[in-house]
């Protein structure tokens, strides 16, 4: 399967993402740098606070950060984290095991198909190689810079009132 940036029905690539306020400053800084990691046709612009109310950026509340975790423990922490997320709101993932892309993707589709009372919506799903990152120590610098990832996935997973 191949990644790529996927858009929802009031929002088209390349998304405006706004980090909310409640994150760290430590998970702010760590999910700038990680966005700032994907192509510009993806996401163009990344807000510091969410003091943005335009519905035309994607509202993040969350971070799960699964970088260097096996199977299947990012997806595990996706569904923890969604429970603290607001219909309207996001999640950022990043991890590095493939078979989270899998995962994760089919996470999503299931939850929208089974009509449950919040949808989810696989905004972004892209992953990012070593050799394309504009730098390469960028990804690693807040959180490990000795562990140097080739590809890391990225999911961006909004919570949709399916009714």
């Amino acid at each position: 399967m191949s990644a790529d940036c996927r858009s929802s029905n009031t929002l088209r690539a390349p998304y405006r993402v706004c980090l909310a306020q409640t994150l760290s400053e430590p998970e702010q800084q760590t999910s700038a740098s990680l966005l700032g990691l994907l192509p510009a046709a993806c996401v163009a612009n990344v807000q510091l606070n969410d003091e943005v109310l335009e519905t035309s950026f994607i509202h993040i509340k969350g971070i799960v950060d699964g970088r260097g975790l096996a199977c299947p423990m990012p997806l595990l922490k996706t569904k923890v984290a969604l429970r603290n997320v607001a219909i309207g709101d996001s999640l950022y993932v990043v991890a590095t095991d493939p078979n989270s892309q899998a995962d994760i993707t089919a996470f999503c589709r299931q939850a929208q198909q089974a009509g449950a009372d919040n949808g989810l919506l696989l905004v972004v799903n892209q992953a990012t190689h070593k050799d394309t990152y504009k730098n390469p120590d960028q990804a690693f610098a807040d959180t490990a810079p000795a562990m140097p990832f080739d590809t890391i996935y990225h999911f961006i997973i909004t919570k949709t009132d399916s009714n």
